[in-house]
């Protein structure tokens, strides 16, 4: 059994098992800021959503819950952990897109107040080793780790060879959460590919829609290109409506990105997506609302929890499609 599946089946074990006794309500609830990480009804922060809000359910009143949307803005998450703050609750789970440095002044001063902070989706690992003692834990995909599988499952699976061209159209200026991009950048280069990088702006990070003009423009300048590689959940959602609107059909281009959803489903099965890294965004909900509860409640230290590293294609998605559409994969 791995350490990552070990974690949650202790933490499951934990509140499934245990004595109920153990989880008598205290005079007051837990109460927790959470930072699902983009607009509510977007594919991937609402899968987020979803796991804190059944974490929620399973605890019932022994937690109270606020859900702090950013847009997938570095800058308003940080100022979304000082409103947090400054509210003075029990726990917060921030998204650690703004790194380590932006980040430090703000949760040092949380931890002095008696704050339980801990993190998803992207790491913070100077944090993380520093106040792991105190419930400081990460559940999440290990970034670069990711980008590089992603990648190699991109070399073993396409129809490519040295000197293709691929594109990849990702994140790579933001700290910590670049190195997903940059680990997918260097497996295909590792693999003789040649790659060419776009930088995903604010108005597609926003809405992946404003984004069919891009790669419209690319792929009618560079014909030659074989693999599309979208670092974010929402543009891979719209990678179909991205090759239609280029003009190109199934199987045409070998897409490939990152996270599940409904449309992410379609587009694997009618052959414009053919390979997905699945990061387990229900997890990162669910997991880090019972970390600060059993912090707060039994004074259990940061766990660190590797949500990804699945592929899924064209030959599992039967499976996993269910759930997706249940968002919960």
């Amino acid at each position: 059994m791995s350490k990552r599946l070990g974690f949650v089946l202790a933490i499951l074990l934990m509140v499934f098992v245990m004595p109920t006794a153990l989880f008598a309500q205290d005079d007051d609830p837990v109460v927790i800021y959470f930072f699902p990480g983009g607009s509510p009804g977007g594919t991937f922060a609402t899968v987020v959503y979803n796991g804190a809000v059944h974490a929620a359910e399973i605890l019932g009143d022994r937690v109270q819950m606020h859900y702090l949307w950013s847009e997938w803005s570095p800058q308003i998450m940080v100022t979304q952990l000082e409103q947090a703050i400054a509210a003075n609750p029990d726990g917060i789970a921030i998204m650690g897109h703004p790194g380590d440095d932006a980040y430090r002044p703000f949760v040092e001063e949380a931890i002095a107040k008696g704050i339980i902070v801990t993190s998803q989706n992207a790491t913070l690992p100077e944090l993380q080793a520093e106040f792991a003692s105190q419930g400081f834990g990460y559940v999440g995909q290990e970034l670069y780790a990711s980008g590089w599988t992603l990648g190699q499952g991109i070399l073993q699976r396409a129809n490519v060879a040295p000197d293709d061209h691929a594109l990849v159209w990702g994140l790579k200026s933001q700290p910590t959460r670049g190195q997903r991009t940059q680990g997918v950048i260097d497996a295909l280069e590792d693999g003789g590919l040649v790659v060419d990088y776009i930088e995903i702006s604010a108005e597609v990070d926003k809405d992946a829609a404003n984004g069919i003009p891009i790669i419209v423009g690319y792929l009618q300048a560079n014909p030659k290109c074989k693999v599309v590689v979208t670092d974010h959940g929402n543009l891979t959602s719209a990678q179909q409506a991205y090759f239609e609107a280029a003009g190109y059909g199934p199987d045409e281009i070998y897409g490939a990105g990152f996270d599940l959803s409904p449309a992410t489903v379609v587009s694997i099965k009618s052959g414009y997506t053919d390979l997905v890294l699945d990061q387990q965004p229900f997890l990162q909900g669910f997991l880090p609302v019972m970390q600060i509860y059993l912090t707060k409640k039994f004074g259990f230290s940061g766990l660190h929890i590797d949500t990804g590293g699945g592929l899924i294609g064209p030959d599992n998605i039967d499976f996993i499609a269910p759930l997706a559409e249940k968002g919960i994969r």
